[in-house]
């Protein structure tokens, strides 16, 4: 193969996915272990491994790589090992504790189910230490008006104490400074001018909204997170580069696209959960093609379990996301991720009771069965006692796993604790991972008014397409839908994404409580200025390209209500009749989600935050699902590889295996049945059955629909 090559890679706790679109558009897919010290070397492994596959050296493949789009877990990382940069804070004198204290709620925010036993309730770790928070004499009102001058030689003094202190980052955040962030720019020339090098983040910058507290956190984490993201990329960047490569690096962020890699350290906040968004995305695209406009999106990973949500074709987007237990005020693809993946490891605790999760064996040293020294079990090693993997075809044989070390796993720590054989034990193992993805499926679609039924559900990541006729029967859905792309879907989410840019602001406006027309008390000049202004910023950072499609929404509220509703904005200057339909469609959405006859229209609108999107579709990426040979190679009829015994809960079957990629096209399988690719194993329980399509995309229903 002598073309040229577009390429996603997806960084995950225990695998490196890739995804090689190539001059016929035909996607291949490339899984290589997670390499944690160093994980740029992982995406040079499936380098290698994709060169080897098309007959090149790994310097040759390079060259031919146009495009390259990398969605990665560096950020994520870097923030829960607190492992980012020393960072101080300037911000308004008197709210030097906005950070410590954060809100009520800090103490149990991303905790889970340890937030009901108050004795664990703990503010998290502080990332600037109180001695390195300074505040200096400056004040804006709610209106922009200066209160307060800024005192510069307040500002060289801090920068001063910071630099000596040791500080390599500096946040900036001040009271009102999205409404006029004039003090900001000054305080951020000034320490620059005493700090050349120092990397510096402003919060009318970073997140220009309402919320003290969301945007102090959200410009700290940036400048945290930024020069360990500038480096992490520029050493990525240099490796490809060594190799040959000297096409366009772009890097997923989790707002719903990619930037160019230059970019992401100055946006390195944005990169957090960036690659769950990528496999979101790719399903998106996916649900419009196949014709589903509901969507419940599944990640089942080697660490955790990402579920998200694609409404009438479009994901659901979020204005505030929580990372580490601090709320930030970015936009984000909404994930909600638990710790149950394939290596989520299973115990009994001290009261007798199975737990999976949500500790993980990682990739190293992995589930017992990988051979790494591991000796607790997994959910991995669970699937593979009943027969579910099958130990030689892991990673297409390439990684065989030890039946015998998963055995010993679960008898040792879990069969014997509770008197169970060791299949009864992994049977409990499955039934519990499976129980805790089914009770999110159904809290990612009822926590938004909608019912899980009416959703189907995609499969992915390589233990994803295992475990969905499990959890997808329990919480109710009936149809699975597992990409041909299934185990490096978040790859391949990378690579087909827009580039993408979104701006945020405040321009805080309220009707009066029982107004009869709320509309005829909002300043819609100072509203469509606004949004121009928005717009000005988003053309000027996608230099203003021709393709470029824009989105506006606006998020509403009842006075006196904490929490924002997104309603979609038309793209043009906003009138009366304009605002009078936003409003009830505000009203419709409220009442959806909080149930008829709930919403407050006497109590008065709130309007806080404007946000505008643009979008450039990438390089062609409309690629074919299978490889050439795969579809060149299916009969009209499937045809078995063999069978194997499978135990469906606690009942041993005889279950029939078939290649995954030689499934022919509109042919229904009967479960139980097994179809197996290099990177999972698909699962047809014993009363569903299986069709594939011409791009090998299968679909799971019921057996009798």
């Amino acid at each position: 193969m002598t073309g040229r090559y577009l390429v996603g890679t997806d960084i995950g706790g225990t695998f490196t996915d890739m995804v090689v679109i190539d001059d016929l558009d035909v996607a291949h897919q490339f899984k290589t272990p997670t390499t944690p010290s160093d994980r740029s070397q992982g995406v040079v492994n499936a380098f290698a491994l994709a060169a080897a596959e098309f007959g090149l050296t790994p310097e040759e493949f390079a060259t031919r790589v146009m495009y390259f789009a990398h969605g990665t877990t560096a950020a994520t990382n870097a923030l829960i090992e607190r492992k980012g940069e020393p960072t101080g804070i300037i911000t308004t004198r008197g709210m030097e504790d906005t950070l410590l204290v954060q809100r009520s709620m800090g103490s149990w925010t991303g905790i889970g189910q340890a937030s009901g036993h108050y004795s664990r309730r703990r503010n998290p770790q502080p990332l600037v230490d109180r001695a390195l928070i300074v505040g200096v004499d400056q004040r804006h009102d709610f209106e922009g008006e200066e209160i307060v001058p800024l005192d510069a030689e307040q500002i060289r003094a801090a920068a001063r104490q910071l630099r000596r202190a040791g500080v390599n980052a500096v946040a900036i955040s001040f009271l009102w400074s999205f409404v006029d962030p004039a003090h900001e720019d000054r305080a951020a020339r000034i320490v620059k001018e005493e700090w050349p090098e120092v990397f510096l983040t402003t919060s009318s910058e970073i997140a220009p909204v309402i919320g003290e507290y969301e945007r102090t956190a959200t410009t700290v984490i940036n400048s945290y997170l930024g020069p360990v993201i500038s480096r992490y990329v520029s050493l990525l960047e240099r490796r490809l580069e060594g190799m040959g490569f000297t096409g366009d690096f772009t890097v997923l962020d989790s707002t719903g696209g990619v930037m160019d890699a230059v970019e992401a350290g100055d946006r390195a906040v944005s990169m957090i959960m960036s690659g769950p968004a990528g496999g979101v995305l790719a399903s998106a695209a996916l649900a419009r093609e196949l014709g589903y406009p509901n969507v419940i999106t599944s990640d089942m990973g080697g660490t955790s379990f990402d579920a998200g949500l694609i409404v009438d074709g479009e994901p659901l987007v979020t204005t505030t996301s929580i990372a580490d237990r601090y709320h930030l005020a970015t936009p984000r693809v909404q994930v909600t991720a638990i710790g149950s993946g394939g290596g989520s490891i299973a115990g009994v605790d001290e009261g007798g009771i199975l737990v999976v999760g949500p500790e993980s064996a990682g990739a190293v040293p992995g589930p017992a069965c990988y051979g790494n020294g591991g000796d607790r079990p997994t959910v991995t090693d669970a699937d593979v006692v009943l027969g579910i993997i099958d130990p030689g075809f892991f990673l297409g044989g390439r990684f065989p796993l030890h039946r015998e070390l998963a055995e010993e796993a679960v008898r040792k720590h879990v069969a014997e604790p509770l008197g169970l054989s060791v299949v009864e034990a992994a049977v409990g193992i499955r039934r519990v991972a499976d129980n805790q993805m089914a009770d999110l499926l159904r809290t990612v679609t009822v926590q938004q008014g909608y019912d899980p039924r009416d959703f189907v559900v995609f499969a992915y990541g390589g233990a994803g397409p295992t475990h969905a006729y499990a959890f997808a029967e329990e919480a109710g859905i009936d149809t699975i839908v597992v990409p041909y792309t299934a185990t490096t879907h978040s790859a391949y989410g990378a690579v087909s994404s827009d580039r993408y840019r979104s701006f945020q602001g405040s321009d805080p406006q309220r009707t009066p409580p029982g107004s009869a027309r709320p509309s005829a008390h909002l300043d819609l000049t100072r509203v469509n200025a606004k949004f121009a202004d928005l717009e000005r910023q988003c053309r000027a950072a996608l230099k203003d390209h021709p393709l470029l499609r824009i989105n506006r929404t606006l998020y509403f509220r009842f006075i006196r209500q904490a929490h924002e509703l997104p309603i979609a904005v038309p793209d043009r200057e906003l009138t009366a009749e304009d605002f009078d339909q936003l409003l009830i469609d505000f009203r419709q959405s409220y009442e959806r989600i909080y149930g008829p006859g709930t919403s407050l229209p006497e109590a008065g609108i709130e309007i806080n935050t404007f946000r505008l999107e643009g979008r450039i579709s990438t390089q062609s990426t409309d690629a074919t699902s299978g490889t050439r040979g795969a579809r060149d190679e299916r009969t009209d009829t499937p045809t078995p590889i063999g069978s194997r015994s499978v135990v469906f809960s606690g009942t041993p079957l005889t279950t029939t295996v078939y290649a995954g990629d030689r499934l022919p096209a509109g042919v229904p399988i009967a479960g139980p049945a097994i179809a197996e690719f290099p990177g999972t194993t698909v699962v047809i329980g014993p009363d569903q059955k299986a069709v594939a399509d011409d791009d090998g995309h299968i679909v799971i229903t019921p057996a009798g629909k």
